[in-house]
């Protein structure tokens, strides 16, 4: 449908020839995608890190020597060294946000780097820690063998975050990846 020629338009055309001028380079369209879907994986990251937190609490309410009562009736099982190694992998956060806000790529690869690192290193070892009791828990069922908390067994809940979190670190390892790609494409582009 053509719409009212003003006198602003060229005679003999509706302004539609001017379309072609409206797109956006499809670069740019893959980072704005990437970057917010990016962040959506920190947010999500956070949220764990706050589970984890919930978790942690009664280990550092112990080191600090501060007592609650209902924290204390909760019996929370002692943490590993894996658990607060994973909390550290929270701080590489700042890095990827840094990186989206200036497209640094350099920035970006140390965040991968490091949510290899901080992030599934400790989940692959409470994988293998927990093996076992999970394994019992899904042959045989609730016995001696396997570690409960609140009759409830301890590995199958391990196992329960892990899943959620190492979703959320391969999610933004692939976002992670599709700006490194639109980046470098825009860099290559810019130099032609």
């Amino acid at each position: 449908m053509a719409s009212k020629v003003t006198l602003s338009q060229a005679l003999g055309t509706d302004g539609s020839d001017y379309n072609h001028r409206q797109k956006i380079a499809t670069h740019y369209q893959v980072s704005a995608t990437n970057k917010s879907r990016l962040k959506y994986c920190i947010f999500f990251h956070y949220l764990l890190f706050f589970v984890m937190l919930a978790k942690l609490s009664a280990d550092i309410l112990d080191h600090l020597d501060i007592f609650i009562w209902e924290i204390e009736e909760l019996q929370v099982p002692q943490p590993l060294w894996w658990e607060y190694i994973w909390c550290i992998s929270l701080s590489l956060s700042f890095f990827a946000l840094s990186a989206i806000k200036k497209n640094r790529i350099k920035t970006l690869q140390k965040y991968m780097i490091g949510i290899i690192l901080l992030g599934y290193g400790p989940l692959g070892y409470a994988i293998m820690y927990y093996f076992k009791d999970v394994w019992t828990y899904l042959t045989v069922g609730k016995s001696d063998d396997i570690h409960l908390w609140q009759s409830l067994p301890y590995g199958v809940l391990w196992y329960a975050f892990i899943l959620l979190a190492s979703q959320v670190h391969c999610f933004s390892l692939y976002f992670s990846w599709n700006l490194l790609v639109a980046w470098r494409t825009r860099g290559v582009k810019r130099m032609d």
